[in-house]
Formats: structure tokens, sequence, C-alpha cells
């Protein structure tokens, strides 16, 4: 079954059809530039574009980088403010006239991951971590998903800002970082992690992804630690599967 899958990003949208048995993308991905300020009627107005682009009315799968519960969003990571307590489901379903299936951005990720990705078949506690713009992350035990963890967002020992202006790919660009340097960072932020949940599994994606090999090797904790095998492709897929089941 062909689904539209939308990954709502704090520096672009992107969507594309998904067959959501295969988890292929079966048409080119679009993207367009995140509206600024991103606020609810502008990113709604955004998705109408994807929508008519792809001469789409099915079942429509978001991913957005908030907290979601029950249609409801309830936080706001670089995005407008104007979405916390905003009812983006309905919101969404009203102005596209399709039936939408809203959820955190890394929690659809996630689920494209498990699925057809380096989590299928893998047990016990799996991390699955975005690092772009910001820090997404989602955990899986056992298979189950644990929504709306919001990762990026804790506070690291020392730190005057969360997580993710400690170490997302955002501020490894933004400062300059070396490799080796962002390796230590990720490192701290990862060795936290383990210290809190056990994983035996971790995988990282996100746009970065792609260059795994210059990174990866540097974070040293007693989980795997692997790349993500949709790299920045997990979102748009993990939420047209959300939208089919």
């Amino acid at each position: 079954m062909a689904i539209l899958g939308i990954d709502i990003g704090g520096s672009g949208i992107k969507g594309a059809l998904v067959n959501t048995q295969t988890g292929e993308m079966i048409t080119e991905r679009l993207r367009i530039p995140t509206p600024q300020p991103a606020t609810p009627k502008a990113v709604i107005e955004t998705m109408k574009t994807i929508v008519a682009h792809f001469d789409y009315s099915g079942p429509i799968g978001v991913g957005i980088p908030s907290v979601v519960i029950n249609g409801v969003v309830k936080s706001a990571a670089n995005i407008d403010n104007g979405w916390i307590g905003f009812p983006g489901q309905q919101a969404m379903a009203e102005t596209l006239g399709c039936k939408v299936t809203l959820m955190n951005d890394a929690d659809v990720a996630g689920v494209a991951e498990m699925r057809f990705g380096a989590g299928r078949d893998q047990k016990g506690v799996v991390m699955i971590f975005t690092l772009g713009t910001g820090v997404g992350s989602v955990m899986f035990v056992n298979g189950q998903i644990v929504p709306n963890l919001e990762l990026g967002h804790m506070y690291l020992r020392d730190q005057k800002f969360d997580a993710e202006e400690f170490m997302s790919d955002r501020i490894r660009k933004g400062e300059e970082l070396s490799w080796k340097k962002w390796g230590k960072r990720l490192t701290t932020y990862f060795q936290h992690i383990e210290f809190l949940f056990s994983p035996e599994l971790i995988i990282i994606g996100g746009g970065v992804s792609k260059k795994h090999e210059k990174f990866i090797h540097r974070i040293n904790v007693h989980a795997d630690v692997m790349p993500a095998q949709l790299l920045n492709e997990a979102g748009i897929i993990g939420a047209a599967v959300s939208a089919a089941r």
C-alpha cells in the first residue's frame, strides 16, 4: 500500500510516497525549506503543497519534532512555540482533507528502523537517536516503543544548556568541531544514556549517519553502536508505516 509520509524538521519539510509493506520510497523525495517562523499555519500550508505535488488523497503519516499525545502537540523543538497545546492532528486532517496520523519525529524514524533497518529482529533495549538540527530519541523494549522520550533536552552535568545544544550535528557544524572533538561530546552524552537505560544497542540516524565511519568508532560505551540503515529517509518511511497501522 502506498502512503504519503511527511517529516517535519527544523530546516526542511520532506515527503514521499512509501510502499509500507517493503519500506521503500516509491517516489522521489520532495523537500521544502521549513517556513520561518514555523507556525502551525505556515507548516500546514507547506504540507498542503507536498500533498498537491503528489496528487494524493489517502491517509498521511507525519513526524514532528515535538511530544505528541492523542494528536495534540505538547512541546516545540526547532519549530514555533505556537505549536504547544495545538491540536495538530485534527488541524492537519481538516486542512488537507485526509486522515492524518501525527507522531513524534524520532518515534516514527524508530518505527522504520526497527521494522526495515538496523533494529530489525533486535530484542532487549534498543535506543535510536537522530542527530541533526536537534537530537531525537526513541527506545524500544523487546520491540515495544516507549514514545516521546525527548532525551535531546535533558541536561548533562556542568552544562548550562540541554544536550542538543552540546552535541547535535548543528552544533558540530556551528562550532566547527573536529570529528575527534565531537566524538568526545557524543561519548559524554551516550555514557549518561547508558547509565540511565543500559541499552544493548544504540543506533545513530539523521543525515550525519551517512558519514558514520568518521565518528561512530569514537563513541566509547559498552553498548553496540551502529549507524541507521535508512539514514535520513527513516522519518518519511516510519511516518507512512505509522499511518498504515
